[in-house]
C-alpha cells in the first residue's frame, strides 16, 4: 500500500509516521504543501493522511489550501481511508459540515483523554495524548466520537466505519518532534489551565513510550478499513 502524506509546515512532520509505514511494508511520500509542492492527484495513492500544523491556516488560509481541500473532498466522496491529525483534522471536520472553532482552553503536553462510550475506536478506555492545540471542532453528522479531554469534548471521530478518522491529540508524537515544537513553533495561545510547561512535557518518558502501541492500534484498524471496503 501507498500512502500519501500532507504537510502544512517544517515544524510538524510525520514524525512516527513514517516509521510505522515502513515497518508495515506501505511505502510512503510527503507532500510540502508550504513549500510549494502541489496536492497530489486522488488516483496516485491508497490512503491519505493529512498531518498537524499552525492553527492560523484556518483563519487566513493561503493559495494552496484550495488544492488540498479539494483532494480532502474527494477522498470522502470515495473508499479510500482518509485520516487528519490536529489541524489535518479540522480541514476534514470542516468538510464534513462541522462547526470548527476556537476552544475556552489550550491543549498544550500529555492529557488523559477518556473514550466515548460508543466509540468504534479500538484503544484503552483512559490513556494520555500529547496535544497542541486550542482550536476544536463539533462531531461531524454520521460520525462516531473518539472521547474527550477536561478541555476537549469532541477529541476525535470515525466517520463511514472507520474508513475516516480525525485526531486532536498527536499519537505519533516523539520526543524528537516534540523538542522541534518547542523549539521552534509558537504555543496555542490562550490560559494556563491545561497547559503543561516544556519542562515537564520533555522529561515524560513515559508517556512517549506509551503513544507506540496506541498509534499502532489506530493506523492498523484504519488502513483495515481499505480490505473490507
Amino acid at each position: 500500500m501507498h500512502v500519501h502524506l500532507l504537510q502544512h509546515g517544517p515544524h510538524h512532520g510525520p514524525a512516527r509516521l513514517a516509521d510505522w509505514l515502513s515497518s508495515m511494508g506501505h511505502s510512503h511520500t510527503v507532500f510540502h504543501l508550504d513549500d510549494g509542492e502541489l496536492a497530489p492527484r486522488p488516483g496516485d495513492s491508497d490512503a491519505l493522511i493529512v498531518l498537524d500544523g499552525d492553527e492560523a491556516l484556518l483563519d487566513s488560509p493561503p493559495p494552496w489550501q484550495r488544492g488540498e481541500q479539494k483532494l480532502i473532498e474527494r477522498y470522502l466522496d470515495g473508499r479510500k481511508p482518509l485520516l487528519g491529525i490536529g489541524l489535518g483534522a479540522h480541514l476534514i471536520a470542516d468538510a464534513l459540515g462541522a462547526t470548527v472553532a476556537p476552544g475556552t482552553f489550550p491543549e498544550v503536553g500529555f492529557h488523559p483523554l477518556t473514550l466515548a462510550e460508543h466509540t468504534p475506536f479500538d484503544l484503552p478506555e483512559q490513556f494520555a495524548a500529547f496535544m497542541w492545540h486550542r482550536t476544536v471542532f463539533s462531531l461531524p453528522d454520521g460520525a462516531l466520537p473518539l472521547g474527550a479531554t477536561a478541555a476537549a469534548p469532541v477529541q476525535g471521530f470515525a466517520w463511514d466505519g472507520s474508513r475516516v478518522m480525525g485526531l486532536l491529540g498527536q499519537l505519533h508524537a516523539t520526543p524528537q518532534s516534540v523538542a522541534t515544537l518547542l523549539e521552534n513553533a509558537t504555543p496555542p495561545a490562550g490560559r494556563d489551565d491545561y497547559r503543561q510547561p516544556a519542562e515537564a512535557i520533555r522529561a515524560d518518558h513515559d508517556s512517549f513510550n506509551r503513544l507506540a502501541p496506541l498509534l499502532d492500534r489506530v493506523l492498523s484498524q484504519w488502513l483495515q478499513s481499505a480490505t473490507q471496503g
